[in-house]
């Protein structure tokens, strides 16, 4: 019986594990302007020192040196990598809601518990640049959808946190 409890408390951890999804959802507004250029997209985890601890996304297309516009992407971690870029990288995207599930993330990862922001920061040619963050607590422990809106390059940002055992 003793040998049986020893190897329950072993497992427990395995048998707690969570997995945690990351679902978000980016609003690109239409603008009445004759030239219009799709943005490019970046997005990112940042933890409470505003130090990059994942790149997640990147919407771009083949034009290399315009991802530098991403200013605060590329300060942060697009200057230190190389194609293929880190992270989910696609096409720009059009006006409209596109939604991105982002690779589940292991509780037991490295990221050590605190106050996190996803940031999510748009460019787009003879246009304008914009930056929306939304603040999250991990580990997750329960669902959580968090909103933002952008004013100009983006509209509303959605991030909805999935905790499943």
């Amino acid at each position: 019986m003793k040998k049986i409890a020893i190897l329950l408390c072993m497992l427990s951890p395995l048998l707690m594990a969570q997995e945690v999804t990351f679902e978000l959802t980016i609003e690109i507004p239409k603008h009445n302007v004759s030239e219009y250029h799709a943005p490019y997209i970046a997005t990112w985890v940042e933890n409470e020192n505003r130090q990059a601890v994942k790149s997640t996304s990147l919407w771009y297309d083949d034009q290399l040196k315009w991802l530098k516009d991403i200013r605060q992407w590329w300060r942060k971690t697009g200057r230190r990598q190389t194609e293929p870029f880190d992270g989910i990288t696609g096409a720009t995207r059009r006006p409209g809601t596109h939604k991105l599930v982002l690779e589940p993330i292991s509780i037991e990862n490295d990221w050590p518990p605190g106050n996190y922001q996803l940031m999510v920061e748009a460019a787009r040619e003879v246009g304008g640049r914009e930056v929306v963050s939304l603040p999250f607590e991990w580990p997750a422990t329960t669902n959580q959808i968090i909103e933002a809106a952008g004013n100009q390059e983006l509209g509303t940002i959605k991030l909805n946190i999935s905790v499943t055992q």
